[in-house]
């Protein structure tokens, strides 16, 4: 028997009115007495479900809906038209058990207080919550050892680094032991090592607590390390609901071919494209799957190559690619 979705959505829609107004004086006049509305669509009949334990990734350019979308899952805001469930709950309901029962991490949002310890920002939590001392104890020392930032506890929050204040504000939001964690940019603006870590954190607590996570994203590492499904929105509209290698093969037609040449520059004679980049004797080239053994062929029965790689573009190119595609398409 199929579990129910633990996150649905369906058409769910958010619209917003803005006003706009004219240049100069006149313009400004003619606003005091009603000026001109235009409608913005953040969201646009996005429909999706999510199963309990799945880890989703949530991607699209800047602008294309996907906070809103979280914001309306979490209940900070009503749609426009449509509805959803998370946890069985209608989000903007905001019944005490929904909200007992989730967390949202905006990486962009701080909810520690900057002058205290996190410790003592852990202690508020514990009473909004109405946690019992033993379990938040329990769970705090689980993932204060998780995260590893036990001797960081007393320091006041303004006096860590990035990466250390973004493990806290996780640890903050994961004391109730959420259910469904949203996570909007959670690594926003962290190094390689601290980006690492937080996903490893992420993973090991999925596994170990089956909680449900959907992740937006910009850094690909993030997605890649965490999620098999991805969600693609672009401007308001949802393009793909799938596995992330669907998206590589789509968009993936290329592969990247590098070669080193002996010497220390080309071969006189070599015929290059005009995208292919040239560092001294190295060549990076870009190849179309169905050509590459024919390419490379060609190349070593008359050029002395002594070295050779062929891999996949980026998935940062790949999902470049994805969104540009797709906005041209919603354009059409």
């Amino acid at each position: 028997m199929i579990d129910p979705p633990i996150i649905s959505a369906k058409e769910l829609s958010r619209h917003y009115r803005v006003a706009e107004k004219s240049p100069g004086l006149m313009g400004s006049l003619r606003a005091l007495w009603g000026g001109r509305n235009r409608v913005i669509v953040a969201v646009d009949n996005v429909s999706f479900s999510i199963q309990p334990g799945e880890i989703v990734g949530f991607l699209g350019p800047n602008g294309a809906g996907k906070t809103t979308t979280l914001k309306m899952l979490s209940g900070l805001i009503y749609p426009s038209s449509g509805t959803a469930e998370v946890l069985g709950y209608v989000p903007w309901e905001r019944a005490d058990p929904f909200r007992r029962q989730f967390a949202l991490v905006m990486g962009q949002k701080n909810q520690l207080w900057w002058d205290l310890p996190a410790s003592d920002s852990f202690e508020l939590h514990r009473e909004i919550y109405s946690l019992p001392k033993d379990r938040f104890r329990r769970v705090m020392g689980e993932l204060v050892e998780l995260f590893g930032v036990a001797k960081l506890l007393r320091q006041p929050v303004r006096e860590l680094s990035l990466g250390e204040r973004m493990k806290m504000e996780l640890i903050a939001c994961l004391l109730h032991e959420p259910r469904v964690l949203m996570l909007d940019e959670p690594t926003i603006g962290l190094d390689v090592v601290a980006q690492q870590t937080i996903q490893r954190c992420l993973r090991e607590y999925n596994q170990s607590k089956k909680a449900t996570i959907l992740l937006t994203s910009h850094y690909m590492r993030d997605v890649e390390a965490l999620c098999q499904r991805v969600l693609v929105i672009t401007n308001g509209k949802l393009v793909h609901d799938g596995p992330l290698a669907g998206i590589v093969q789509r968009f993936g037609a290329y592969k990247q071919v590098r070669l080193q040449f002996a010497g220390e520059a080309i071969p006189p004679g070599l015929r290059l494209p005009d995208s292919a980049t040239v560092m001294g004797s190295v060549v990076d080239l870009s190849v179309s799957r169905d050509m590459v053994s024919e390419t490379i062929s060609g190349i070593l029965e008359q050029f002395p190559v002594t070295d050779l790689t062929v891999s996949d573009p980026p998935l940062e190119e790949v999902v470049a690619r994805y969104f540009q595609e797709s906005a041209s398409g919603a354009g059409a």
